[in-house]
């Protein structure tokens, strides 16, 4: 009982849940803006270093979201094999896959943020009983690809995608260094009890919670929908 209830009180730590919204929002306003850019409504490039560090803010969200929970899910007893979740981030990884292969064949996802974020789980889990030494392995790994180039493999990238017929340019790609450490320093914010803390009971805060709460679903139908109501609008302006 002592179990089940633990389980229960960290799927439903509202902080953790807003904590993963706010991802998800930042990723709806980005995604929305590549949709107003590519029907012509705003014009700019996602090279620019706002977009860019944009990105880098979601992807830190979400990453970190994912070691913070796995520590909360491994903390009483450390399990390896794959579970129910583990599951239904593979197939949405496998969905998005096929989804932008059959749309768009040049550009398909081959490795996404959920690609990684599955591969990621697996190894954050080890370490995820071990939050300090977990966020120092993965500082360590942060601070060395930012000031040498000791983890960085130019000819890496270039290589599996000629070895394995894959398109040169994809929608979307999430290399594992450094983002691996950003999932290892995850574990420090549930050591440090952060899904404790309270939040403000108001309805930007209680949205949030929401969409945390289903994070995976919204990233499978927001692109869809928010591409619909552009492309929707642009025929509506232009008849």
């Amino acid at each position: 009982m002592s179990a089940h209830s633990d389980a229960l009180t960290v799927s439903r730590s509202l902080f953790l849940d807003a904590y993963r919204g706010l991802a998800v929002l930042l990723m709806m306003i980005f995604h929305f803006c590549w949709d107003l850019g590519n029907f012509g409504f705003i014009s700019f490039s996602f090279s620019d270093p706002f977009w860019v560090d944009f990105r880098r803010l979601i992807v830190t969200l979400f990453l970190t979201a994912v070691g913070w929970s796995t520590y909360l899910s491994n903390r009483r007893s450390l399990r390896l094999v794959i579970w129910q979740r583990d599951i239904k981030v593979l197939l949405a990884a496998t969905l998005i896959s096929l989804g932008t292969y059959l749309a768009l064949p040049d550009h398909w996802i081959f490795f996404g943020i959920l690609h990684f974020i599955f591969l990621a789980t697996f190894l954050v889990r080890p370490l995820s009983r071990y939050p300090i030494i977990s966020s120092l392995i993965g500082s360590a790994i942060l601070v060395i690809h930012s000031e040498t180039t000791w983890l960085h493999f130019p000819n890496l990238f270039p290589s599996i995608v000629h070895q394995l017929n894959l398109p040169h340019q994809t929608l979307d790609i999430l290399f594992p260094l450094p983002w691996i450490g950003v999932v290892l320093i995850g574990p420090l914010l549930g050591y440090l009890n952060w899904h404790q803390c309270p939040l403000p009971n108001h309805f930007l805060s209680r949205l949030l919670s929401i969409m945390g709460r289903f994070a995976l679903p919204i990233y499978l139908v927001h692109q869809v929908i928010l591409f619909a109501l552009v492309a929707f609008t642009k025929i509506v302006l232009s008849s």
